[in-house]
């Protein structure tokens, strides 16, 4: 994760402009415990990106979520997340950023109670909603409290490097904790399990975190938050409508959802464009190599999330797989990032961050291309590990540069949004990724059963097979247009690296 500006997402001023209760000098040990707290919080919400992933199969089974649907329990999350991470971070600046972490917990948690005690699918997508609205004001609110509890540049490394470990690792136990949930005790528990730590940090933070606050302005762009959001959300629904049976693209639902959702974000820009405070700053947008970063960001995780989301139906609903060893077998793609990130870190000073991110993306377009051979007698060694390797590899090649980029001839008041919108591009991209890929899965699965004459109220392996190919090829056309944007787009060099002590890369 990078670091936070004060402009936007929950970053840090300098010293003198905030009011902040004790000195780096006081309580040296104080500071840890109170990073410890923090990184708990970050440990919560990394965890729900891939927690839920794998207990899917099982919460669509039990609330009889329909295939064009269940896209939501992921998503809802992601788009509230992503739409809102911005708004979150200016309310944590001028209210107060333990106040809003806080507060963000206590949310975080009540949101996951409602969840995990869901009836049906649309009070399951409710829950996760709220979920990203709290993770909303808590991410930014917990980057913004390390920047200013660690103002020493080699202690601050410190902080962010546990801090980006979470953040890295977080995945990685999301996908076996929630197979072990999911197996032995119920999909629910993906849920509650957020109750008990919310609440150890919440009564941890009171007492450990201090409080801060900006000394600048208190002006808040809620017409631009408000527009982004419901234009993202028509754009999902829009494809939504689309993957159901009867509906189709060239509906007058779906037409009508996409048209509106089109509407609605040129209506963001042009306030963006007009505000005194705006959430997204068009001069950070539209600078050349920023851009591309936000562009590859974008459709790098659209294909990522959908490929998580896809392997866990092809394990559990088509291999046999438990939700258990479903969590393991994509075990090894987290893996592969943290150990490929901590070289990609040494060479990025070398070679600058174009060279690094057109192999990495190379070689995840490659690695997503051989999920395309998937059946259903497929060894996981022979036919699925490869290109989890490819991939994940590839991505660290990519991540670590983007978060470079990002930063690259920022100003200091514009590093925070900055960072911010990256983070916002990795949430929104999964939520249009996975809407998107869900529904060329549906309309695929639909269209084989037709032309094969099979029973469409049963689960038909060879139905599904077919799905999954084709949502794998439009996530190889995604990472390959990310290649393009790259490759085009970015100028960037070495000596053009923005130089960023202590704060980890990646997101």
């Amino acid at each position: 994760m990078t670091e936070p500006a004060r402009s936007g997402s929950g970053t840090a001023p300098p010293r003198p402009v905030d009011s902040f209760a004790e000195t780096d000098e006081e309580l040296p040990s104080h500071r840890w415990w109170a990073l410890a707290v923090i990184a708990i919080a970050q440990l919560m919400v990394v965890l729900d990106g891939t927690v839920v992933t794998i207990a899917l199969p099982s919460a669509q089974r039990d609330l009889h979520i329909s295939n064009a649907d269940r896209q939501w329990a992921i998503t809802a999350y992601t788009l509230a997340f992503g739409g809102l991470l911005l708004l979150g971070g200016r309310i944590a600046d001028y209210l107060g950023r333990k106040r809003i972490f806080l507060v963000g917990l206590i949310g975080f948690a009540a949101a996951s109670a409602l969840g995990g005690a869901a009836q049906n699918g649309a009070m399951l997508f409710g829950a996760r909603a709220l979920q990203g609205l709290f993770a909303a004001l808590l991410a930014p609110a917990a980057l913004s409290l390390i920047s200013v509890t660690f103002t020493e540049v080699k202690e601050r490394a410190q902080a962010f490097a546990v801090y980006g470990a979470i953040s890295g690792g977080g995945a990685a136990i999301g996908l076996i904790l929630g197979g072990t949930l999911t197996e032995y005790a119920s999909w629910r528990w993906c849920l509650f399990i957020n109750i008990p730590i919310a609440v150890v940090a919440f009564i941890a933070g009171t007492i450990l975190v201090t409080e801060s606050k900006s000394g600048g302005g208190t002006s808040y762009d809620i017409p631009g938050a408000i527009l982004g959001t419901a234009g993202l959300v028509a754009l999902v629904y829009g494809f939504t409508q689309a993957a159901k049976t009867g509906v189709g693209w060239l509906s007058v639902e779906a037409i009508s959802y996409l048209v509106g959702a089109a509407i609605l974000l040129v209506a963001f820009v042009l306030v963006e464009l007009r505000s005194a405070s705006p959430l997204l700053p068009m001069r950070v947008v539209l600078d050349r190599n920023r851009g591309g970063t936000y562009v590859a960001s974008l459709l790098v995780f659209a294909g990522l999330f959908a490929m998580f989301l896809f392997l866990s139906y092809y394990f559990q609903a088509n291999l046999g797989y438990s939700a258990l060893k479903a969590g393991i077998a994509v075990l090894p793609f987290s893996g592969g990032v943290v150990v490929t990130s901590a070289a990609v870190s040494a060479l990025l000073p070398r070679t600058g961050p174009k060279p690094l991110m057109l192999v990495g993306l190379a070689m995840a377009t490659i690695g997503l291309a051989t999920f395309t051979s998937i059946s259903d007698t497929s060894s996981w060694a022979a036919t699925v590990l490869p290109g989890e390797l490819l991939i994940s590899i590839g991505l660290a090649l990519v991540l670590v540069p983007l978060s470079s980029l990002a930063l690259t001839g920022v100003s200091d008041n514009d590093a925070g949004v900055a960072s911010a919108v990256l983070n916002s591009t990795q949430q929104i991209g999964g939520s249009l990724g996975t809407s998107l890929l869900n529904t060329f899965y549906a309309s695929a699965v639909s269209s084989y059963v037709i032309a094969h004459h099979l029973n469409p109220s049963t689960f038909n392996p060879l139905a599904a097979i077919h799905g999954y190919h084709v949502a794998f090829w439009i996530g190889v056309g995604l990472m390959a247009a990310a290649f393009v944007a790259i490759l085009v787009l970015v100028k960037a060099g070495k000596d053009d690296i923005a130089a960023q002590p202590g704060v980890p890369a990646g997101a």
